[in-house]
């Protein structure tokens, strides 16, 4: 079955040799140069791209580095494994999204987010300064006065986010929302809650996860987190949570 795809434009590489690499990984990610594959030669690719030997070569380390390609003698430049792709990369998340990303990525995006946010909230429960608590105050405040389909919504609700992993204290945590930041834009940007009662549901939600760790309350905290979460996973599948899951519910661990 075929993926509902989303480009979401990103930025521009500057140099020659990022731009090949650039043009070479939205290929691969997007499945023109499928896994195992083997390049075309330095000569075609040098004229495909109208570059020298040396910049293709640097594009072509570039690439090996972050995982998505391998250089074997007498074989040639063949493309990795998927599992193989560095996915903290920033450049192969950008690429991601110049590519399309579709239920696949939103899905292992969702995977990462829920191994990781909902202990962020705990430990923002317990260490968040009032500092912190401003700044999600803020990020709360202004999903309320943006439109839910608008960029401002998404970027309000994204800042959030990244406020409750600064607010853990944890610096693994901190550089993993800064990472995936531009990934998490875009999914919020797919999942908005265009209907009312949707839109309701998510503000009520965000404001459970900020209330909990104002209360220093660690467990609610983190189940208002992986409710979010769900719920947004449910939204990029046309099926909104309306109502909390038993375990956020009853108070029961997840």
């Amino acid at each position: 079955m075929t993926s509902r795809i989303v480009v979401i434009p990103t930025r521009r590489a500057h140099s020659n040799h990022a731009e090949v690499a650039r043009s070479i990984g939205i290929d691969i990610i997007a499945g023109r140069y499928a896994e195992g594959t083997r390049l075309p030669g330095d000569a075609e690719m040098i004229a495909m791209f109208g570059v020298s030997r040396p910049v293709l070569r640097e594009s072509v380390k570039t690439l090996v580095a972050k995982g998505l390609l391998t250089t074997k003698a007498r074989v040639g430049t063949v493309v990795r494994e998927r599992a193989a792709w560095n996915m903290f990369d920033a450049d192969v998340l950008a690429w991601h999204l110049d590519a399309g990303i579709d239920k696949r990525f939103l899905n292992d995006l969702a995977e990462i987010r829920l191994a990781v946010e909902p202990r962020a909230a705990m430990l923002a429960a317990a260490q968040r300064s009032e500092e912190d608590l401003a700044e999600l105050r803020r990020s709360m405040e202004r999903m309320r006065l943006e439109a839910s389909d608008s960029v401002g919504f998404a970027d309000a609700d994204l800042a959030l986010h990244v406020a409750v992993a600064r607010a853990s204290g944890n610096l693994f945590m901190r550089s993993i929302g800064h990472v995936i930041e531009a990934a998490l834009r875009a999914s919020f940007l797919l999942s908005a809650p265009v209907e009312l009662e949707d839109r309701d549901t998510v503000l009520l939600w965000h404001q459970k996860i900020v209330d909990a760790i104002a209360a220093r309350d660690a467990e609610a905290a983190s189940e208002a987190m992986i409710f979010v979460i769900h719920n947004g996973m449910h939204r990029h599948e046309g099926t909104v949570i309306e109502t909390a899951p038993a375990s956020v519910e009853s108070g029961e661990g997840s």
